[in-house]
């Protein structure tokens, strides 16, 4: 693929090191090839990859190595939860398996339209941290089932699980006869920093990036097209009819705040509550394993969570409640899954009451009253997104349809959840129909390109191949004007040329 970019500049620019270049220039170069030589192979060859590809990261044996290695590189992580993960790879291996990516992928009858599937040719992918795993084997899997290449970049504190997975999904492809350079990581070479990641997106042909606020800039100024996600900040609405069960909500609300010590954007981090069912939905959340911390303890927590000047504390990140109450200062039982901080009712109007509307990244959990009208509960989760998390997502459990569809006319985010835990739905999950993957877009809301979920068809370029109506579909300018329509508007004055 042609691009213009003038890298021998962009390296200039980046102050890159002659090491990282020639790592960047070596890869690009070998997944060239391997791309092109890929592209010729037939759908039943293609699918048969993506299946050794996945079988030899998710299965169990392997991907317990991967979730050790990559807990102990980070050192943060609940290993039994992410192991969970694996599942998520299973299914973005369903998507592509019931999907095509060779030849016609579609064709629209009534409009005389067919749809022919072509590859973006190289990726770039930034790896997080807090996937070094799943990340780029579920990225692999929809670059290689849409027949491009892949190179990533690894997070510098998990490169070595990340490094391990490609090995893996290498060994995969190699077993299959695939080319094997298909699947690459830098930083066998050269050493991983922000500069190495920014010039291996500008190099390539399509960038996917999972991260924080600085991946995201870096790779939407890369000068590639990019698929780069907001920031997450997961809140709930439980108005009044989640009476109906709220052990349910609970459970839901725990398996998310709890999966991998809440890492993801999408772990529950505020659930907003009707204040009918206020005093017992908080003793359903405490029942399900919920620590209620005391004023003290909440500020304690806001402390050791974020600094005076409200900067988020990375030595926070995915910890057990355990170990997040023994950061603060405090000892809780062994038996609490999560800490619950309570903020009360009202819109949040300063930084500090803000404060427990961010996102959390962790096993904390803040609980907001509203009382009236279903409104107040929008007008929060609205000021929560101004705190942050707009576009990417929102849940609801609620039984009453016009709540959902009243949030769902205006919530400024791609997905919301009914009744779901939002950790293990909003990204996919073998109980809905969202589609699988690990990249999560938020739209113009969050200056992110897709408000989708980023699966196949972002992965490739599709050809659009249109013949002629037999009669034109040319309405009247009476049916296209409506009430606006003037037919002595419409006579054309000769007389004035």
């Amino acid at each position: 693929m042609s691009k213009n970019v003038d890298m021998k500049a962009r390296y200039a620019e980046l102050k890159l090191g002659q090491d990282a270049i020639d790592e960047i220039e070596e890869a690009y170069a070998k997944a060239v090839k391997a791309q092109r030589e890929f592209e010729t192979w037939s759908q039943e060859q293609i699918d048969r990859t993506i299946q050794s590809v996945a079988q030899i990261v998710a299965n169990s044996h392997n991907f317990h190595e991967l979730v050790m290695m990559g807990i102990e590189e980070s050192n943060f992580g609940d290993p039994v939860s992410r192991e969970a993960k694996r599942f998520k790879i299973r299914g973005i291996l369903r998507d592509c398996l019931r999907q095509k990516s060779v030849g016609i992928i579609e064709e629209v009858p009534e409009k005389r339209i067919v749809k022919y599937a072509k590859p973006v040719g190289i990726i770039a992918c930034v790896i997080p941290a807090t996937n070094p795993d799943l990340t780029p084997a579920g990225n692999a899997i929809y670059a290689i089932k849409a027949r491009n290449a892949i190179i990533f970049s690894p997070h510098p504190r998990t490169k070595k699980t990340s490094a391990k997975t490609i090995e893996l999904m290498r060994e995969g492809l190699r077993r299959v006869g695939a080319p094997e350079d298909l699947v690459q990581i830098l930083g066998q070479k050269a050493k991983i920093n922000k500069a190495t990641s920014e010039a291996l997106m500008s190099k390539c042909d399509l960038v996917v990036a999972t991260g924080g606020q600085g991946v995201v800039s870096r790779a939407y100024t890369s000068g590639t097209p990019a698929y780069a996600v907001g920031a997450g900040n997961a809140t709930m609405i439980w108005d009044e009819t989640a009476a109906q069960d709220l052990n349910k909500a609970a459970f839901n609300t725990m398996r998310s705040k709890t999966s991998d010590f809440g890492s993801g954007c999408s772990a529950d981090g505020n659930i907003v509550i009707s204040e009918k069912i206020w005093d017992a939905a908080l003793n359903e959340l405490v029942a399900v394993g919920g620590y209620m911390l005391s004023a003290e303890e909440q500020e304690a927590i806001r402390k050791a969570m974020w600094d005076d000047e409200l900067h988020r504390l990375a030595d926070t990140v995915a910890l057990s409640p355990q170990d997040m109450a023994k950061a603060a200062g405090f000892e809780i039982p062994e038996d609490r899954k999560f800490l619950i901080a309570s903020h009360g009712t009202g819109i949040f109007n300063d930084a500090l009451e803000g404060v427990w509307c961010r996102e959390k990244l962790t096993t904390l959990l803040a609980v907001h009253k509203y009382e009236g009208e279903f409104q107040n509960a929008i007008d929060a989760i609205m000021a929560i997104h101004e705190v942050g998390g707009i576009g990417h997502s929102v849940g609801i459990f609620s039984f009453d349809e016009d709540h959902i569809h009243r949030l769902a006319m205006v919530a400024r985010v791609g997905r919301i959840m009914v009744r779901q835990p939002q950790s293990k739905a909003n990204s996919g999950s073998m109980n809905n129909g969202m589609p699988m993957t690990s990249s999560i877009g938020c739209g113009t809301w969050a200056g992110n390109a897709t408000s989708e979920n980023v699966h196949l068809h972002h992965y490739m370029n599709v050809t659009w191949v249109s013949k002629e109506f037999d009669q034109p579909d040319s309405p009247s300018d009476e049916e296209l004007f409506g009430e606006f329509y003037d037919p002595e508007l419409e006579k054309v004055q000769y007389s004035k040329y």
